[in-house]
């Protein structure tokens, strides 16, 4: 099946009238590509990024576009377009797209990723892959934590060196749950994972159970650990080995009062996620909470910080 793709061209002012005309002449599928709307729902969510790639903010620079798709037999729908778009005051412009099976080329995007001297992060379909490396099976259409981004490297790499046999590991902000299930992988006997937002939990014990994990080795919780008073009381109750904090600067700086209540004098944390240009203030934050750094690991633009509980920090 061959496919047309028909990109029209606006103003940011038109966008929603533009839309709006499209979707009652029975177009649903829309793309809308537009530097404004983009720009609006980064400043609302300005609390969970510090970093956008430049690459894609000079793609859609300028750009009011809106983007469907039409087989290139429907003769029917490309004259109701043509149609539409005349009567907005729209010049319609038809790429044909190379015939491929769209249900299953996105696949292409998640190969397999050896990370580290033993751990291989491979998307569901491949799960029966030969390999010599311990596994970390996803389902990487979920939500964030494929293992590609270089946070989550680090985050990976540094448990290498850290986990041993029967360690108790807590994961916050553990989206997918890949820290957790690569916890497990490497040897910890428990991995808790707590995220924020409530599809994470379902999202993140699914993942778990691909690699035959769960409760109660796997434990996945929602939650804001330094506002919901039971769920920090519940995870006090507990010490871990290993903390992880995979996530942006503004959360790490937020946490790090609490992070202390989850550590013993003989636990590690691992911080992840942070741009270069706000270490000095996440290093300033983790030494005022009692935390001492151990060490700061960098991949490109992102650091990842090591640090313990200094002797003299009471857990409260």
């Amino acid at each position: 099946m061959a496919w047309l793709e028909i990109t029209l061209n606006t103003a940011p002012d038109r966008i929603e009238a533009v839309t709006a005309a499209l979707t009652a002449r029975g177009f649903s599928d829309l793309v809308i590509e537009d530097q404004q709307e983009f720009e609006t729902f980064l400043e609302e969510n300005r609390a969970y990024w510090d970093y956008i790639d430049e690459n894609l903010q000079k793609t859609l620079e300028g750009l009011s576009r809106i983007k469907l798709y039409l087989e290139d037999t429907d003769q029917a729908g490309m004259a109701r377009l043509e149609e539409t778009a005349a009567g907005l005051g729209l010049k319609p412009e038809v790429q044909p797209l190379a015939e491929t099976d769209w249900a299953e080329s996105w696949k292409d995007n998640y190969p397999p990723q050896e990370i580290g001297q033993s751990l291989v992060v491979l998307p569901y379909w491949l799960a029966e892959e030969p390999s010599d490396r311990k596994k970390v099976i996803l389902d990487p259409g979920l939500t964030f934590g494929t293992g590609a981004h270089p946070s989550t490297r680090m985050v990976l790499e540094a448990m290498e060196q850290t986990v041993k046999p029967g360690f108790r590991c807590l994961d916050l902000g553990s989206g997918s749950g890949i820290l957790s299930i690569a916890a497990l992988r490497l040897g910890a006997a428990s991995a808790v994972g707590v995220d924020i937002d409530p599809k994470a939990e379902d999202i993140a014990r699914e993942n778990a159970a691909y690699n035959g994990f769960a409760a109660p080795e796997f434990t996945a919780l929602t939650g804001n650990v330094t506002q919901d008073r039971k769920l920090m009381a519940r995870l006090a109750a507990a010490e871990y080995d290993l903390v992880l904090v995979n996530i942006v600067a503004d959360v790490i700086i937020g946490l790090a009062p609490v992070l202390p209540r989850f550590l013993t004098p003989r636990s590690t944390l691992i911080c992840s996620g942070i741009l270069d240009v706000r270490l000095p203030e996440v290093l300033a934050a983790l030494e005022a909470a009692g935390l001492s750094v151990a060490q700061v690991a960098a991949q490109e633009d992102w650091r990842c910080v090591r640090a313990l509980k200094k002797a003299d920090s009471v857990k409260e």
